[in-house]
């Protein structure tokens, strides 16, 4: 399409950074808008008055419908989501290989053992299951 014709490996680095950041979030995101709908719901209470995490509608509607989510209980959710977008996840430059390659040689899960073809593979996808998740979430 031409959008980045004239951006060079760095941009499209950042560019991928972010479209595999925003799918691994769907992921999650999707998994948990298809149990909520199916009707599975935490345990317990939501907030100290007593409030079950169950007697809050799903989707939009608990956001901006007649019982949505208190205000402020939103704002601890937009709060804590801008910290972590400020101070945890940042792109850090560890042992990684690829942009959101996040190894720093603590943890390891085998990927080293895994021949360039398998890796390649494997990268594609997650990418195509985070653009999936991704679709998936705006669809609901």
């Amino acid at each position: 399409l031409g959008f980045l014709a004239d951006a060079d490996q760095e941009r499209f680095d950042r560019l991928r950074y972010v479209e595999l950041k925003h799918g691994r979030i769907a992921m999650p995101a999707f998994l948990g808008q298809i149990t909520t709908r199916a009707g599975i719901h935490l345990p317990g209470n939501i907030d100290l008055a007593g409030d079950s995490f169950d007697s809050y509608p799903d989707g939009l509607a608990a956001l901006f419908g007649e019982d949505a989510i208190p205000s402020a209980g939103l704002a601890q959710i937009v709060g804590f989501i801008g910290c972590l977008e400020l101070a945890v996840m940042k792109d850090v430059k560890g042992e990684g290989e690829f942009p959101g390659d996040f190894r720093n040689g603590a943890i390891d899960f085998g990927w080293d053992t895994f021949g360039p073809e398998t890796k390649l593979r494997k990268r594609a996808i997650e990418l195509n299951n985070g653009r999936a998740a991704m679709m998936g979430i705006l669809a609901l």
